[in-house]
């Protein structure tokens, strides 16, 4: 008989929070809001903040791919690859991943980070697997990390309302037993890249006092658009990686959607078929974390997931980049 074909297991998760907290409450102390007018449209109370300015991107991926590693049982040394989805990187260059690489000590690691805003998660976790399934390598760390919080204006209210920081991270190592990784489509239509950017910084408008005076330099979006995109991008990917595999509404354990507003994650869920209680949530405590919301989702449900559980990572970011994976879990109780 032909030996069974080789999948990417996700063996354990890793996450981290900054501990100061920043309210509803606070932030109407900072522009025209309150706390039931941002509770309706996007369905956020809070959302963490990392104030200690002396660390960014690079500390809060290395913390939870520490505990992620901790878990699973991993020296750091035994890691082959290190993903990292970001667009708040430490430095334009070298990459978070190799920052990352340092602080936790994985000697024999390569890895590069992965910019698709907040679909980079999803992004990362089907380039790792493919290396996997391909027997390139048995040990990847893929993480999702962003410091949103130091690229927001505060005094924009279409913007400061929805972003938080944080970072998250899954271990992937092959198994032969019919879980892990199991399809994905990813999409990018580069027509919407003003509709959610931040402009200055690169080589097209570098640092200068007229781009700081321009304000350049903070993330900014089309709030309306990106709404509309969101909700078409998430639900018709999610649906497309579903029909492709003869999957309904019912065979999934859980959706976990993108945390970037709770009507896009409802009208995803609707478009599947699957009700309240098959819809991984958290947004209410951490607000939209880009590239950190899926593997921080995981690790919030981490201890009701039990081997051969399916679930739908959807996702859509800046870009426009959108797409969806179909993951059986591989571990649990």
């Amino acid at each position: 008989m032909p030996d069974s074909k080789t999948t990417a297991a996700v063996t354990a998760v890793g996450t981290y929070l900054p501990p100061d907290r920043l309210t509803n409450a606070d932030l109407e102390k900072l522009v025209d809001t309150n706390d039931e007018w941002i509770r309706t449209r996007t369905g956020i109370e809070e959302r963490r903040i990392l104030k200690d300015k002396t660390k960014a991107t690079s500390f809060m991926a290395s913390e939870a791919a520490t505990q992620c590693l901790a878990k699973a049982g991993v020296d750091a040394s035994e890691v082959d690859c290190i993903l990292v989805a970001t667009v708040t990187p430490d430095v334009v260059f070298p990459s978070t991943a190799c920052l990352v690489q340092n602080q936790i000590g994985a000697t024999n690691a390569w890895g590069y980070d992965i910019s698709a805003a907040c679909s980079g998660f999803l992004y990362a976790l089907t380039t790792g697997s493919k290396m996997i399934e391909a027997g390139m390598h048995k040990k990847v760390l893929v993480i999702g990390a962003d410091t949103m919080t130091r690229i927001i204006d505060y005094t924009d209210r279409a913007t400061c309302i929805i972003f938080g920081d944080g970072a998250g991270a899954v271990l992937l190592e092959p198994t032969t037993d019919g879980t892990g990784f199991q399809d994905s489509v990813q999409y990018v239509d580069g027509s919407g890249v003003d509709s959610l950017w931040m402009p200055g910084g690169g080589s097209l408008h570098p640092a200068t006092h007229e781009t700081v005076d321009a304000r350049l330099h903070y993330a900014s979006q089309d709030g309306k658009t990106v709404f509309k995109r969101a909700v078409t991008g998430m639900a018709d990917a999610a649906a497309e990686v579903m029909e492709r595999n003869g999957l309904v509404g019912e065979d999934i354990r859980y959706l976990v959607p993108h945390q970037a507003n709770l009507r896009i994650i409802d009208a995803t869920a609707r478009r599947m078929g699957v009700g309240p209680d098959q819809v991984m949530v958290n947004i209410a405590k951490y607000g939209n974390t880009t590239a950190a919301t899926l593997p921080l989702c995981l690790g919030d449900w981490e201890d009701q997931l039990r081997p051969g559980d399916n679930l739908i990572l959807a996702a859509f970011g800046g870009g426009f980049t959108w797409g969806a994976t179909w993951l059986k879990w591989s571990y649990g109780a």
